[in-house]
């Protein structure tokens, strides 16, 4: 029988660390329950002591999900171990996950402690979080740049304590393969009491070896791999959760562990993360990019034809992609509607079938076939609009120089309507819309995409902007171009006014 390894996933954690990957507390608790459905062992939700909106994404998130554990990150400093705690009340299983550095350059430049301070913060961190919560995994933050028998003693300290798990991070993404497996062999080898814990490998991509690193730190005898959907996270991103996974699944032979991975979800799990973040997955990217199973190579094609297997390890249907499109239009009712979102991973209310299916008629009436990219981009739209504040009545824009834009919102019973100028007609809507509400945001980040393929296509766009000191996502969709980044604009807008009416 093949040795199970469990995945632990950062992506609400270290995979919203990504530039331009934050989501509000709605869109962690549908990405958590996503994720459970993916079959992920643990959902590391957040870093509660950062924010009061992180303390919330954690408590909702560790509430909404039953079937799998949560975890919550915390220094090794009493407050963040209280705050951690705290978040986790409502959970089933809960694991709270304190880390402290041990390479030398931490300690000393960052830290500034001794080797000794670091062991005897350890010990009392890992005392402390076991007092208050059943399962506590322990981070040597830096291992793979940390002395190797000082992490041995390290090790130890944190099982004395209490840790049900040893976590030795490449922080940094500065290991090979090789060191890595052997770096796992030497502590697991030399720590008195390793035999009790479960050892976690976290890697960084910054030179391209997380997914590599983290297979063969699974040979050095960890059994616990902490990933990302679509590889998201700090600087490179992280191990790529679709992609390690797979690598076990098809070379078996090489990789003989299990997971207990629901493969047929990788593919809805990695596009609703884009869809929530608007992070564009790579079209080459392995297993989720829209070229991941194109053939266009004349021999290629040839041998396809011949036999699959020529040039496919493995099917898109066995990562829940499908080779020909189910296409909804005009004349699809409600329930085909409804049983098309449970397929792509949405489990709608009926009232939030029913707003759906309102938009979905308008976008219908547009284009003549709505793809499930499409139903992805209105879905994900829709949800965002629960912040709503104003309503989007109506825009007009106008070449030139300067360009030209009207809008028209509706807030409550009454609507507003203004002009404005601007270096396009983009950026002259959006400064419509400020002139209406009265916020002026500072954008920082803005992109927009065709969902699909076609002169009809659905346009996705997102906006990242900030007001005060905290930034704001916000979505849109539309198959006039202008109007969905006029949507989004006003997404993060309506956010914003949101918070503050509260």
């Amino acid at each position: 029988m093949a040795a199970r390894v469990q995945i632990f996933d950062t992506t609400l954690r270290d995979g919203e660390q990504s530039p331009g990957a934050s989501m509000n507390v709605p869109d962690k608790v549908q990405m958590a329950l996503q994720l459970e459905r993916l079959g992920v062992d643990i959902i590391e939700a957040g870093f509660p002591v950062a924010s009061a909106q992180e303390f919330e994404a954690v408590s909702k998130t560790a509430e909404a999900v039953k079937r799998v554990s949560v975890a919550a990150l915390s220094r090794a400093v009493t407050g963040d171990i209280e705050r951690a705690a705290k978040a986790l009340d409502k959970a089933a299983k809960p694991v709270l996950h304190t880390f402290i550095a041990t390479s030398d350059i931490h300690i000393e430049h960052k830290l500034r402690m001794t080797r000794e301070q670091v062991l005897e913060n350890a010990d009392k961190a890992v005392k402390l979080a076991k007092k208050l919560i059943g399962r506590v995994e322990f981070s040597a933050e830096d291992a793979t740049r940390s002395d190797w028998d000082y992490l041995v003693q390290v090790t130890a300290v944190a099982i004395a304590a209490g840790a049900d798990v040893i976590n030795l991070p490449d922080t940094v993404g500065f290991t090979t393969p090789d060191e890595i497996r052997e770096m796992f062999r030497h502590v697991i080898a030399n720590t008195p009491g390793a035999d009790t814990v479960v050892f976690a490998s976290h890697n960084h991509n910054d030179l391209g070896l997380a997914v590599a690193n983290a297979l063969a730190a699974v040979q050095g005898g960890a059994r616990q791999i902490e990933c990302t959907i679509n590889g998201i996270g700090e600087r490179a991103g992280n191990t790529s959760l679709e992609e390690v996974v797979m690598a076990m699944k098809v070379r078996h032979d090489m990789h003989p562990f299990d997971t207990g991975i629901v493969v047929a979800e990788i593919y809805n799990t990695s596009r609703l993360l884009g869809n929530l973040t608007g992070l564009t997955i790579p079209y080459n990217k392995p297993i989720v990019g829209r070229n991941a199973f194109a053939h266009e190579s004349g021999i290629h094609q040839h041998g396809m034809i011949a036999n699959k297997a020529t040039y496919e390890i493995m099917t898109p249907e066995s990562v829940g992609r499908l080779r020909g499109e189910l296409v909804l239009g005009k004349h699809s009712g409600r329930a085909g509607l409804s049983k098309r979102c449970e397929e792509l991973g949405y489990h709608l209310t009926d009232e939030e079938i029913s707003r759906l299916y309102e938009i979905f008629i308008v976008l219908a009436d547009r284009k003549k076939e709505v793809f499930e990219d499409d139903l992805r981009v209105l879905i994900v739209a829709m949800q965002d609009k629960s912040f709503e504040v104003y309503h989007l009545e109506q825009v007009r824009t106008s070449g030139g120089d300067p360009a030209m834009a009207f809008v028209k919102l509706r807030k409550g019973d009454a609507t507003f309507t203004d002009t404005a100028t601007g270096d396009g007609p983009v950026d002259a809507a959006f400064q419509a819309v400020d002139r209406v509400t009265g916020y002026k945001g500072v954008l920082k980040e803005f992109s927009i995409r065709a969902a699909t393929s076609g002169t009809d296509a659905l346009g996705e766009a997102h906006v990242n902007v900030v007001f005060g000191k905290r930034s704001y996502t916000g979505t849109g969709a539309s198959t006039d171009i202008i109007e969905a980044a006029v949507q989004a604009y006003l997404s993060a807008v309506n956010k914003y006014a949101a918070l503050k009416a509260r």
